[in-house]
């Protein structure tokens, strides 16, 4: 065995027979022919696929000529490729350690025999070395493979599986059954090699060295030069990789789109673009912000009422129509919890006091959209949501995604939160007399506090009604207002 070497056979090293029978061979790592033929982003145009055959042929003929004289075991997962896209076949010379499969009757055991010559099928007790007409008839399996890359024995659209083919094979029935000749694809001369190589009589199979030949006229270069042939294999291969990297390249960046769109809906922009910079979340001071509370007025005895199904669809139709609408203003959604939805304007990005009409043509465009929705398992029933706003200055604490440190003091605090799923969480003040003002409003108003009337005042155009005192929980009785409407 060490003494057989050629340039398309693996060259052997040596074998251990105990305790288990293991084979050192040469290395080839773009693996088997199999996997390359499996493997759609390699492209093999017919100059590739003539000298893949031209490689085979090369090695059986000389194998047959050396005294090893059959492979017996002839197949596309038993040839590999090299470095430089040199098949080479392994698994030749080792018919003795080969032992019969304990699971014969398996599955697995018949994709096994694809290869085999009909004879050899047929035979009680079939030689463990094969014979050379045998071998020519696995050539034109492989053949086939590499021509058309639709799978080992391709027979058309209609599924044998392994049992079945070998059955249909072995029985020998005329018209022999063999792979499909698809003569769209084949040259007329290439379908008849191959029904040549597979033909049921093994007297009438041409031999490696008449295979020489006929392949030969098939490649383009008629044999062509050695470094030519070569550099083709390797020019195309590198064509394949820059074809797979530009792939795999837009794959990425779309995969990356997806993944920067999902973190930008977690957090504010700002806050996503410093923290993929790597730079700290530092803490700010904004004078002026707006706060957006709802909830669903009724939604615990809602709950009760309906079926856990039933809610989810109702709040994920709801919530889906208010991300929508809010894509149209400066506002930034803080999160969603149960049947409470929360906005705020003004941060991270100032926006002077433009947060209160931001926020109030928020709410009258969701309150209007209310009105109008209708829940899929009470379509006749009005879904009541109530609306808080208010308008207050606070200090953002931001905290460092790696090293949390002490939060500064003021109404309301803003700021990453978290190792994993960090979020941008609001406390203090201006947070609880904004939740205060959503808990004491009535069905389908916008409940308005005194600081944010004032700031819409200004903008001359936002319609207000009073409502009078309200006792808010923890901060007395305060005068607060109705927002209506606005002006054109």
């Amino acid at each position: 065995m060490r003494d057989v070497t050629q340039d398309h056979l693996t060259r052997f090293e040596g074998a251990c027979l105990e305790p288990t029978i293991c084979v050192l061979t040469e290395y080839c790592p773009k693996g088997s022919l199999k996997d390359i033929l499996q493997n759609e982003e390699i492209h093999l145009d017919w100059m590739f696929k003539f000298s893949l055959m031209n490689d085979i042929v090369k090695g059986m003929s000389f194998l047959h000529s050396s005294p090893i004289h059959s492979h017996g075991n002839l197949k596309s997962s038993n040839c590999v490729v090299d470095s430089r896209f040199v098949l080479k076949i392994t698994d030749y010379g080792l018919s003795t350690l080969r032992t019969m499969s304990k699971y014969e009757d398996s599955d697995n055991f018949y994709e096994k025999k694809l290869w085999t010559a009909p004879e050899l099928l047929r035979s009680p007790i079939p030689p463990p070395e094969g014979s050379q007409r045998g071998d020519v008839y696995s050539f034109a399996i492989i053949v086939h493979e590499i021509a058309l890359r639709k799978g080992t024995f391709y027979v058309g659209g209609i599924h044998f599986g392994g049992r079945g083919i070998i059955t249909k094979v072995r029985n020998g029935y005329y018209p022999y059954f063999r792979p499909l000749l698809d003569h769209s694809v084949l040259s007329e001369d290439l379908c008849l090699l191959l029904q040549r190589c597979w033909s049921e009589d093994p007297s009438e199979r041409p031999d490696f060295n008449q295979l020489k030949d006929i392949i030969k006229k098939f490649n383009k270069e008629n044999g062509g030069n050695l470094v030519e042939n070569l550099l083709h294999r390797m020019e195309q291969y590198a064509n394949n990789l820059e074809g797979l990297v530009e792939e795999r390249t837009a794959a990425y960046l779309e995969e990356k789109r997806k993944a920067d769109e999902l973190l930008y809906q977690m957090l504010p922009v700002s806050v996503v673009d410093k923290l993929k910079r790597g730079v700290p979340v530092a803490a700010e001071a904004f004078e002026s912000v707006t706060i957006f509370f709802s909830d669903i007025v009724g939604f615990t005895s809602m709950s009760a009422t309906s079926s856990p199904m039933q809610v989810i669809d109702m709040l994920n139709d709801l919530y889906t129509l208010f991300d929508a609408i809010i894509e149209n203003f400066d506002v930034y959604k803080v999160e969603t919890i149960g049947d409470a939805y929360m906005l705020v304007s003004g941060l991270p990005v100032r926006n002077g006091i433009r947060h209160a009409a931001e926020i109030a043509r928020t709410s009258l465009a969701l309150l209007k959209a209310v009105k109008n929705f209708k829940m899929r398992h009470r379509p006749g029933e009005q879904l009541k949501l109530r609306i808080g706003i208010h308008s207050g200055g606070f200090v953002t604490a931001a905290r460092h995604l790696n090293r949390p440190h002490s939060t500064s003091t003021g109404s309301c605090c803003a700021g990453v939160v978290g190792l994993k799923m960090p979020r941008y969480c609001l406390f203090g003040d201006t947070v609880n007399t904004a939740s205060r003002m959503e808990s004491n409003a009535l069905p389908l108003t916008i409940h308005t506090s005194p600081s944010t009337k004032e700031l819409l005042d200004k903008f001359g155009s936002f319609l207000t009604q009073p409502r009078g005192e309200v006792e808010m929980k923890g901060k007395g009785k305060m005068n607060t207002y109705f927002l209506i409407g606005e002006n054109p």
